[in-house]
């Protein structure tokens, strides 16, 4: 009679551990259903608030909760958002203001100096930027800066005195129409070249500290318009300079000169 009893009592009490796997497969899948349905939409604020509230559910890190978009590519190929991420993303709010400031004053300068159709300024992600034309400042396949506008480098050297001290980066930029004479076997060493002696010339400018200066050549691979057209062609032969934020990942001030 004792082991019917205990036979009972174990038919009364089911094991109900498979509960918990089974709950935990339906909110996943629960989750799975809500992400698949944020990326069906175009509407960005709604994605976003999506991904904020699931890391939070899941206390997860970095992965494809952190788009700020539904359709990445879409937002990436879309200039008006590539400008617009670019100032959000990358410049903490002290350093899109002080940037945002600098800007302002090189606006009043380049104006005042009838620089405005050899440099034009833009705020990005990265830092300040200064954009000129390639025709500003060289023949067609040299590299050396024109005699005859060396002055115009001088006087855009004078944007680059700052009461405090940043990094900048001088990089030279061309089209994609290959390049090949006695001195050039390619784009990329006419483009390095170029922001090499750019920079010389803007360096002659002593109040200027060279150790935060260098510079790089991309060739035609960041190109800022198509190649397509000769329109497109001359915007992407250029120079650069980007002023970066304090505190940025290159930006460290040289120790005082002795």
């Amino acid at each position: 009679m004792a082991k019917g009893r205990k036979k009972q009592h174990e038919h009364e009490h089911v094991d109900e551990s498979w509960l918990i796997p089974y709950a935990d497969l339906l909110t996943l899948l629960l989750a799975l259903f809500i992400v698949l349905f944020a990326m069906s939409s175009v509407d960005a604020k709604k994605f976003q608030t999506m991904s904020q509230a699931f890391n939070e559910v899941f206390q997860g890190g970095a992965g494809v909760m952190d788009y700020p978009s539904t359709t990445p590519s879409e937002t990436m190929n879309d200039p008006k958002n590539q400008s617009q991420e670019g100032k959000l993303s990358g410049l903490g709010a002290k350093d899109q203001k002080e940037l945002s400031e600098m800007q302002k004053k090189m606006a009043e300068y380049i104006e005042k100096n009838s620089l405005q159709n050899k440099v034009e300024t833009t705020l990005s992600g990265e830092g300040l930027l200064l954009r000129i034309r390639d025709n500003v400042l060289f023949n067609s396949g040299v590299a050396e800066v024109r005699e005859e506008n060396r002055q115009a480098a001088r006087e855009i050297s004078r944007l680059l005195e700052m009461d405090i001290p940043r990094n900048i980066i001088i990089s030279g930029h061309s089209d994609n129409i290959p390049i090949k004479n006695e001195q050039f076997q390619s784009n990329w060493e006419l483009s390095a070249m170029r922001a090499v002696n750019f920079m010389k010339v803007i360096l002659e400018n002593k109040k200027l500290d060279p150790r935060l200066f260098s510079a790089k050549g991309y060739g035609e691979y960041q190109p800022i318009a198509s190649n397509e057209t000769a329109e497109g062609r001359a915007k992407n032969r250029r120079v650069e300079i980007l002023i970066l934020p304090q505190g940025g990942k290159e930006n460290n001030t040289p120790p005082a000169k002795n």
